[in-house]
């Protein structure tokens, strides 16, 4: 079996992209799963950063990733946890992949993941 996920654009305008991820865990988790395909935005941009985050997890945490030669962990949402992390302030979460980057972003769930834990997770990104 494996975990019920879905991934869900809400907006994918000239600039500015919103995306929704939903996981129910069967107990196995996921490990380095593609969430965000930069080469299927419109206007296949190179990258994307990171300006907000709204999410609930349950049972488990996330590990949002930015996929390279190496993968660099972008962030980390922790386990039983919701909150909204809002970074335009900051200049939001850039890319810093030093090699083979691609522009993706990888999700890994943290934690043993239970049967019924989850997490419904909101990105929302500018494309650079």
């Amino acid at each position: 079996m494996a975990d019920t996920v879905t991934s869900q654009t809400l907006v994918d305008g000239e600039r500015n992209i919103v995306m929704k991820f939903t996981n129910v865990s069967d107990g196995t988790g996921e490990s380095e799963v593609k969430k965000v395909d930069v080469s299927e935005l419109v206007g296949a941009p190179d990258t994307v950063r990171i300006d907000k985050v709204t999410f609930m997890t349950n049972g488990i945490g996330v590990r949002i990733d930015w996929h390279g030669e190496t993968n660099v962990q972008a962030m980390r949402l922790p386990q039983d946890t919701s909150d909204t992390i809002n970074l335009r302030r900051y200049g939001g979460v850039v890319n810093n992949v030093v090699a083979g980057k691609t522009g993706d972003i990888l999700f890994t769930t943290t934690e043993t993941a239970l049967a019924g834990d989850g997490y419904t997770v909101i990105l929302e990104m500018v494309k650079t």
